[in-house]
């Protein structure tokens, strides 16, 4: 059985472990519930921590001419100043870190869809945008998985922010014990990974590891770690997914016999249609490289990138569809 690194994660408090929230109501997250086997968590409730009691009066954000505010309409209390305040002192305090599950819709922790206003009179939403609290979050770990309950019901959303807060943990266990030859096994290992998120960048990673201009094991990393963050920033396109299938497929092609490469070519043109997730494939193939022992593909982080489980489609489909583009997860 794979043994995984612990991400170390920072999640809203209302998802799932203390009734915090402002109607003194606690929300249940059966993604967050099963991710508690694996992870560890440090819980946060920005609007508790700035005084605000549970239950409480709705706050809500008001767009003004200094900027975006954060207002209880029933007193008239502005909490801009001690909101940012707070999140500056807790994401100094943070030392190691991998990701954010926040909640979505919170005037402090939605990550992209809070309403705002342009007043503290009852009208209609100007739009929406991040809660303060989000938004120094995505200011200041812009380079990590940050997502909300909300999202990580779709499962093209969940497996990328699950790939990523896996990867980042075992970088960081990585940086605790640093030597040339545990970053170039390290790199090795997440090559097809890489490849399916940014093949130039998975190029540039590997001059960095080549090393040529002689620099010291820690700006070696320094310098790895800033762009392997960066390449699996965005949201995997279907393209290069292929690819890295199509590229193990090869390794077999002599071993299979004619069904079974029609039964992987025919699940492949599925998942290039949308109508099957990629974990299905990756089995396939994860099946041959166990049959034929091919320990290259054995050794590759990208057939088990974090545990299985934390796929199960009982509390999906109800998340939006990712754009094409860079997701929220900043």
């Amino acid at each position: 059985m794979t043994e995984f690194a612990r991400p170390k994660i920072v999640v809203s408090k209302c998802l799932g472990f203390a009734a915090c929230r402002y109607n003194g109501e606690m929300l249940r997250d059966n993604f967050v519930s099963r991710l508690a086997e694996y992870v560890d968590f440090q819980t946060v409730c920005p609007e508790v921590e700035i005084g605000l009691g549970t239950p409480r009066p709705t706050i809500r954000l008001v767009d003004s001419p200094q900027g975006m505010k954060l207002v209880q309409p029933e007193t008239g209390a502005d909490l801009s100043h001690s909101m940012r305040r707070f999140s500056a002192d807790f994401l100094d305090s943070l030392e190691e870190i991998d990701g954010f599950v926040l909640t979505h819709r919170s005037p402090s922790c939605g990550i992209s869809d809070a309403r705002y206003y342009s007043g503290i009179e009852k009208t209609p939403a100007l739009g929406k945008t991040s809660g303060l609290f989000a938004e120094a979050v995505l200011k200041r770990f812009a380079h990590l998985a940050v997502e909300d309950d909300a999202r990580l019901l779709n499962l093209r959303i969940r497996e990328h922010f699950l790939t990523r807060i896996f990867a980042f943990a075992r970088l960081r266990a990585l940086r605790r014990g640093a030597s040339m030859k545990g970053i170039v096994q390290f790199h090795a290992a997440h090559k097809y990974i890489l490849l399916s998120y940014s093949e130039r960048k998975m190029r540039v990673l590997g001059r960095i590891v080549a090393n040529a201009e002689k620099r010291s094991t820690r700006q070696v990393l320094e310098s790895y770690s800033e762009v392997f963050h960066d390449a699996l920033a965005q949201l995997p396109k279907p393209a290069p997914q292929i690819n890295v299938l199509m590229h193990a497929f090869g390794y077999f092609s002599d071993e299979l016999n004619a069904a079974e490469k029609r039964h992987f070519l025919g699940a492949l043109e599925q998942f290039r249609r949308g109508r099957i997730p990629i974990l299905s494939i990756s089995n396939i193939l994860w099946s041959w490289a166990l049959r034929f022992d091919c320990r290259y593909l054995l050794e590759q982080a990208y057939f088990q990138p974090f545990p299985e489980s934390l796929m199960a489609i009982d509390d999906s489909g109800k998340g939006r569809f990712p754009s094409e583009g860079k997701s929220a997860s900043r």
